[in-house]
């Protein structure tokens, strides 16, 4: 088969090139918003649940904006880990911390399932329809959450497609290895984690 006219364009540039072409520092999509703004609307995102179009209302901007600013800034807390009130200096990084934590101090933790709504993956993507939440009827993702008795965020998972269940995702988490390993901790649940609550009935 003959190789089409753009591959053989590409070809030839890339032999010119030498190596393949490297995108200069600063190229790329720019963003239209300060950094203090891109993480205001994550934080916000983070405590509501918000839907990126709403955000983008609320604050004026556009949709893909928002979604840039959240994907850019949501991994920011976990590197750095999540502050522990009360105890300056202390960081949660890890969900193992958070148990440990929990268990030594003794918190009762707040385990939820929070789904964003977010915009329809692109057509011919594997598993498009996992995004499809059975519960909200449109494409979100689910994120995993944990949080003290007065709802202060000490722990965010990953972003797990809308249509698996809350309490897959936690499992697939590691939080019911971490409930077997750590029995003094205790934890609220909703009823989309039932299975995981008569497992573990003390706790």
């Amino acid at each position: 088969m003959t190789e089409s006219w753009p591959a053989r364009h590409e070809s030839a540039l890339g032999e010119q090139r030498g190596d393949g072409r490297q995108r200069q520092a600063g190229a790329g999509p720019k963003c239209d918003t300060v950094f203090t703004d891109r993480l205001l609307v994550t934080l916000v995102h983070l405590r509501t649940g918000l839907p990126d179009a709403a955000l983008a209302a609320l604050y004026g901007t556009g949709r893909s904006t928002v979604s840039r600013a959240i994907g850019e800034i949501r991994p920011l807390p976990t590197v750095r880990g999540f502050a522990v009130p009360d105890r300056p200096g202390v960081r949660l990084r890890t969900l193992a911390n958070v148990f440990a934590y929990a268990e030594a101090e003794g918190i009762r933790l707040r385990i939820d399932g929070a789904e964003t709504q977010v915009r329809r993956p692109k057509a011919g993507r594997p598993g498009r329809q996992g995004f499809v939440s059975g519960k909200k009827k449109h494409n979100t993702v689910k994120t995993t959450t944990i949080s003290d008795g007065q709802g202060r965020l000490l722990w965010s998972g990953a972003d797990r497609p809308g249509r698996m269940h809350d309490q897959t995702a936690m499992r697939t988490e590691g939080i019911a290895e971490q409930l077997r390993l750590r029995p003094k901790a205790t934890a609220e649940v909703d009823e989309g984690h039932r299975g995981l609550a008569n497992e573990f009935p003390d706790q």
